[in-house]
Formats: C-alpha cells, structure tokens, sequence
C-alpha cells in the first residue's frame, strides 16, 4: 500500500466484494514482495492485476511484469491510495477508492503504451512521465520530505533545488533529429499529468506510439515563472520550451542530471529508450 496514511486492506477486499469484483488479495509488505508477488501470479496464469497505490506503484506493477515477456498484454487496474495518481488523471477516472472499484467490474480496457529507460543502471519502464533535469532532482528531494506533505512535497522540493541546480549542455537524439542546447530539464512524457495534477503534456496520448519530449532550456531565473503555465499547461507555446515526439530517444548532459520516471528517481545520464505499442490494457 501506498500513500500519506495506510489503507486497511480489508477495508478495500469489502469494496471489492461489495461492488462483485472476483479477486485473491496479497497484502506485501516491500516492493520486493510485490514484484515476486505479481511474478509469481503472471506465471501461474494470472493476466489481470488491480494495485492499490499511486503512480509508484503502478510504476513497480509495469516493472514486475514488462519483463518477463507474457504471450498477451497483461490487463492492470487501479485502487488509489497513493499521494499522486496522475495516470488516471489522464482518462478522467474516479479517484475514490469506490468509485475505481466500480471500474474494476466493467469490460473496458484501453491498450496503452509503455517506455523504456536504458543506462549503465540498467532498464527500467514507466507508463506515464519520465524526466532529467531540474525535475528529477525535485523528485529526489521530495522522497526525504515525508508523505504527509501529500502533493505539496514536489513544489516544496522544486523551490529547494532550482537555487543551486546546473544547467546543462544536452544533446537530445531522436529517429528524426537531434537537438543541442543548454537546458533545465527534459520531460519524457507519455501521459499528461505528472507532480500532482500538473498538465506537464497536454498533447501527449498513451496510444500514438511516441513520447511527447519537451527540452526546457529556461534560465533558473526564469523558471520560477514557467511553473504556473506547466500547471495550467499552458507552457507549450512559450519560448523557453522545445516540444519533438519520439519513438525512440537518448539523452546525454553535460553535467550528468539525475534522473526519475513515475516519482521513482532510477538513475543518471546518459539514457536511452524507446516505446512499447499497446504494452499493457490499463483497465478504465
């Protein structure tokens, strides 16, 4: 479970059966447990998975499956309980526990898009938004702030980084360009909503096949400013962004940045990474 209080586990089996959802609960006690837990499911024939959690969680749910190579896309449904359940802000589903519970009982998927993140640190694979830069830093900040803070803690942490934060050199290829600059940051965003309801990409879709890439290449003065337009998402058109879509990607910086994809910061520049069509069907 995951989130600014925990959830009683039977308080979520009791919705669950009250709404008529047929399911086997595991109640894991590390993410660990959960990756062999949702493993050993899938290779015992289980194809469909409902997590109870926020972005994170789905995070590790599409980590524990994405490898293990399923003859057919695994369905994945969600119960949030996290601080931030930005995937679903997408699709404009319910973020009450009952109300997502309502969802798990009907018949409609949606085949999504999943990318990968490669470096010297290894892969890993994210469902919604992915950054470098000033971004991750505030993610990394954030994890240290503690969960009661809720959606706060990431433009808490934002202010406490960007003062002494580097720029960087950034070369950003693509299959159809390359771009060189001096930048802030790099969003890799394959849904729209990331940090608690911020629009970061409102043009990004699950289903088109290619990341949504902004490069940020405003001054640190500047930035302060920027942040209510990335709210609103309204930023798109101001000067400082540099909107591509990829399907495949590597970004290098000079200096290394940091590096998170779903709230989970993974790794460090150098990183590479493509799109997964149809990956999994997000259950909506």
């Amino acid at each position: 479970m995951a989130g600014r209080r925990a959830v009683d586990p039977a308080h979520i089996a009791a919705l669950l059966r009250e709404v008529g959802v047929e399911h086997v609960m595991h109640v894991p006690g590390s993410p660990e447990e959960t990756t062999a837990q949702i493993r050993a499911a899938a290779r015992d024939g289980a194809g469909h998975f409902a997590v109870a959690g926020g972005d994170g969680t789905v995070n590790l749910a599409i980590n524990a499956l994405m490898p293990l190579g399923l003859s057919e896309p695994p369905v994945v449904g969600i119960l949030p309980v996290g601080t931030g359940c930005d995937l679903l802000r997408t699709f404009g589903l319910p973020h009450d526990l009952i109300g997502a519970a309502r969802h798990l009982k009907t018949d409609d998927t949606y085949a999504v898009d999943v990318a990968t993140l490669e470096g010297s640190w290894g892969t890993r694979y994210f469902v919604n938004v992915a950054q470098a830069g000033i971004g991750a830093a505030a993610a990394q900040t954030a994890v240290r702030l503690g969960r009661r803070l809720g959606s706060s803690r990431y433009p808490l942490a934002f202010v406490a980084r960007l003062p002494a934060f580097p720029r960087a050199n950034v070369i950003v290829t693509t299959e159809r360009r390359t771009i060189e600059t001096e930048a802030l940051a790099v969003i890799l965003a394959n849904a729209q909503f990331f940090a608690g309801g911020w629009n970061v990409a409102p043009k990004a879709t699950l289903v088109d096949g290619v990341l949504d890439v902004q490069i940020i290449d405003t001054r640190k003065a500047g930035a302060p400013a920027l942040v209510p337009k990335v709210i609103r998402g309204t930023h798109l058109t101001d000067p400082s962004v540099r909107r591509v879509s990829a399907a495949e990607f590597t970004i290098t910086s000079e200096p290394v940045w940091p590096l998170e994809c779903d709230g989970d910061v993974v790794g460090n520049t150098p990183v590479s990474g493509r799109v997964i069509r149809a990956a999994i069907d997000l259950k909506i």
